[in-house]
């Protein structure tokens, strides 16, 4: 008996119902995958400053109880920057400084993250001294600045040195100031610094650099999650896409149910014939991965489009992960809601389906 003969008989003779399916598993996989899109993008209009350090670990102010680790309340000193750069395991060490600030040109003004960095050190973007400054380009593009353009940055006449790609924090455009300029910011409250960024390799024990520094050690992951509103900004985008997800696979699995249960007799006839329930299982099981590889396939396609447009007012970012996890997870999921409905198959008795047919 030809494998999945029922299912592509049943593919070709109720088109409406099926067309359906794969309408819903289209938009659910096109949601999920813009989601995931946008999910991307914001984050990396949160982090991509702080990814631009290039540091695997970070140094901040031990929280106090109940506090997480956080850049806003950070506040670091060149004693405890001396301590970590002589651990063992640490390759570099270097001060970063974090504030908002208010940049502009002729008393026109809008405000930015100010990042204090020593302009010789690997956590600057460029080489900088006192009175240069690198800018994010989008940023300087859009009001009209470029390398050599002269701002005021809280109060002190910078001079635009160089302007870097994909360079914001927390969804605000980033200057990267010499630490000597970073002080004198009045948001700066005097500090030395917000974090100090560590290069380490082998040998690098966190537990020994904090009870040597009386910091608080994270690697870069933890460090994101130190940007304010960053982690529950990305935990409520998960979520909406999980749940998403589960929904699609409710939807799928209620359809063959259902479309399960309109079809008893024609699985009464062929386990009459003996058709065996593993063929028949097989049978109704390709022909849900048939309708969700076409819903989902369609719905990604769809999304990838639509985020090329997308990407052009929002902040939106495609990348293959992005992609591939929910077409993965909205099959995965909708074939275990189809599962769920082969109950009936497995128990239909032949006799008992043909006799109530008649």
């Amino acid at each position: 008996m030809e494998f999945m003969f029922l299912a592509v008989r049943d593919l070709r003779f109720a088109t409406g119902r099926f067309a359906l399916t794969i309408a819903a598993g289209f938009l659910v996989s096109l949601m999920v995958v813009l989601l995931s899109g946008l999910t991307a993008g914001l984050g990396h209009e949160s982090t991509s400053a702080v990814q631009r350090i290039g540091a695997d670990h970070y140094a901040f102010a031990t929280p106090g109880p109940n506090q997480q680790l956080s850049f806003s309340d950070s506040r670091v000193t060149e004693a405890q920057l001396a301590s970590s750069a002589s651990l063992p395991g640490v390759d570099d060490a270097t001060l970063v400084g974090v504030a908002p600030a208010r940049v502009g040109v002729n008393g026109a003004d809008v405000g930015v993250s100010a990042f204090g960095v020593d302009g010789t050190s690997f956590a600057s973007p460029v080489p900088l001294g006192p009175g240069r400054i690198a800018m994010d380009r989008t940023f300087a593009e859009d009001n009209g600045w470029q390398a050599g353009t002269q701002v005021d940055v809280g109060g002190r006449a910078v001079t635009v040195t160089a302007l870097v790609d994909d360079s914001s924090y927390s969804h605000q455009p980033v200057v990267w100031l010499d630490l000597t300029d970073w002080r004198a910011l009045p948001t700066a409250a005097g500090s030395d610094g917000t974090t100090i960024a560590l290069r380490t390799s082998a040998g690098f024990d966190a537990a020994a650099a904090e009870a040597a520094t009386g910091a608080a050690i994270t690697d870069e992951a933890g460090a994101l999650n130190a940007i304010g509103g960053y982690s529950s900004e990305r935990g409520s985008l998960l979520l909406m896409q999980g749940m998403l997800v589960v929904v699609g696979s409710l939807v799928v699995g209620t359809f063959f149910t259902v479309w399960t249960i309109q079809r008893g007799q024609d699985l009464a006839v062929l386990k009459a014939v003996g058709a065996s329930t593993s063929y028949l299982v097989r049978d109704a099981l390709g022909q849900a991965f048939v309708v969700l590889v076409l819903g989902t396939t369609l719905g990604t396609l769809a999304a990838a489009a639509l985020g090329v447009l997308a990407a052009q007012a929002v902040p939106f970012t495609l990348t293959a992960t992005g992609v591939a996890l929910p077409f993965v997870a909205l099959i995965a999921l909708g074939m275990i809601g189809a599962a769920a409905a082969l109950t009936r198959i497995v128990t239909v008795d032949p006799l008992t389906a043909l006799s109530a047919a008649r």
